[in-house]
Parts: C-alpha cells; structure tokens; sequence
C-alpha cells in the first residue's frame, strides 16, 4: 500500500491505478479507525477494482469549543490495517496540504445542515461538504463509501454531489453502509475511545432505549409519547440529551405520520462524549 501527503504525487499514484485498468472505490476518514471503518473498506472492495482511503482530521469542521487536538490519532496502526484489507492507496495529507495559505471557498448544503446534527455544531456541515468536495476532486472515484450510523453527513454528501453536478462519483454511486454495532448495541465510533468504563456502561443504554422506542412505535404508540418516553430514559440513564427526533430519512424533514422512510435520529452526551444514532422505524 502506498502513503500519499502530497496532491501532485497523489495525481500520479492515481493516474498509474488506472492505466493497471479496473474502477476506484474511495472510502475517506479521519482515521482511529475500527471495525465500522473496515466494513467501509470492504465494501469498497466489492464495488471497485481498487480501494484508495484517505485519513485527514479536517479542522474545519470542528467548532471552537470541540475535540480538535484531542480527537484520536493512530496512524501507523490504521496503516498496517489499511494495508492487510488489501487498500491499494492512502491519502493522508495535513491541513497545509489540504488547506493552503489564502483558502477561503466554502461548500454549504442549508437545507439539511441546519437541523438535527447542524442546530448544535453550527458550521460542522459546511467544513464536511467543503473536505469531501475537495476529496472527490482529488480521488475522482468511481464510487464513494460512507457509514449510516452519521446518516445526516451522508444526507448532505449525496445532496451535494447531485446538485454540484458531481462526476467523481455520481451521486448515485456513494453507498451507505449499515452501522456496526457492539454486541450491547452501542455504534462503534472512534469517539467512543473517550469513555471511562462506566460510562460505557452507560452508553450502551442509547441504543437500547432507541430499539424500545422504534419497538413502541411499531407497536402503534402515539409518536409524542414515544419521544417523550425516550428522552425521559436517557436523563434517567445520566444522559444529556440534544435532540431526539424522528425525520424523514431522505429529506431529514420532521415526520408527522411515520412512512418506510421515517428514521429515529437521536444525539446525547454522556460525560464528555457525544454519541449520535439514528435506527429505521419501519422495516428494520
């Protein structure tokens, strides 16, 4: 596997892929990564000839008060897994790279940043539409591979490529991958790495009172009894709770009436640690 920091270099590792021949599957991270990351990758197997990942922790969208400095680092032991799921190329540049002296463009999606995820991390959305656009020109895959567990992130990618025009990849070639699970339920997150033992005790009950209340929803319980439900069991389990809340999964707009496409998104801090989730209503 090659390590690539700088873009020129990176044109020309690419360049060479695809004069081997075959299609590029593009799986970006902002590294610590774990098994959620490796199913990403092999995914991206099953879609492409070759797999290139990027690690880059993208400073913009982080707000002023955030996890910036303190966010894991691991790169040499994401290289060697990296390297064993058989990824044929990692980007990792820094920030100088990515962000170059006079950078000033910015890639904003208002109509699905500014709610759920968007209303506690104001700019968050924009830094992640601004890096993955700059990615996509820089990669140019074929297809692209994110995690459903952030599926506000993936809403707003797959909205910003098809309005962009995007070529690299075509909006109807980045794939969502079901979220990984702990076997207590808890999504694996590199965040999660910030939990002392007890409160990973405590954040195993986030799932488990989401899977009760889609479990009550399906079971025909009126939907404000059911959030409110909700949000009463994760104080009770010591949570602070930012929003639980269900939305239409493709336009992320509140949903009256439950529909297939109806998503239960919940965010909730235990200590310090922020942990989102979000799980179908209907249909699993």
């Amino acid at each position: 596997m090659q390590t690539i920091s700088r873009l020129p270099l990176l044109r020309t590792a690419l360049d060479a892929l695809r004069r081997a021949g075959g299609t590029i599957a593009f799986v970006p991270t902002m590294g610590a990564l774990h098994e959620g990351h490796m199913a990403l990758v092999r995914e991206a197997a099953r879609q492409a000839d070759h797999v290139v990942a990027s690690i880059f922790v993208n400073p913009t969208q982080f707000g002023p008060n955030e996890d910036l400095a303190a966010y894991p680092r691991r790169m040499a032991a994401d290289q060697s897994a990296l390297a064993q799921a058989g990824v044929a190329l990692l980007w990792a540049p820094d920030a100088a790279e990515m962000y170059p002296s006079g950078f000033t463009t910015e890639v904003r999606v208002p109509s699905l940043s500014t709610m759920l995820c968007g209303a506690h991390r104001p700019g968050h959305f924009a830094g992640v539409a601004t890096v993955v656009c700059k990615l996509f020109n820089q990669v140019r895959p074929d297809v692209a591979v994110f995690g459903e567990k952030d599926w506000q992130q993936l809403a707003v990618i797959r909205r910003m490529a098809r309005d962009l025009d995007l070529a690299a990849p075509a909006p109807g070639r980045i794939v969502g991958v079901p979220t990984v699970r702990e076997a207590d339920g808890l999504a694996l997150s590199s965040r999660n790495a910030y939990l002392d033992p007890q409160e990973r005790l405590q954040a195993a009950q986030l799932p488990q009172a989401m899977a009760a209340a889609v479990a009550a929803l399906r079971s025909g319980e009126p939907e404000s009894r059911v959030l409110g439900t909700l949000r009463d069991a994760l104080v009770a389990a010591g949570f602070a709770v930012d929003y639980a809340e269900l939305r239409d999964g493709d336009t992320l707009e509140t949903a009256p009436v439950l529909t297939p496409a109806t998503r239960l998104f919940v965010a909730a801090r235990v200590g310090r640690t922020r942990l989102i989730d979000n799980m179908a209503v209907e249909g699993g």
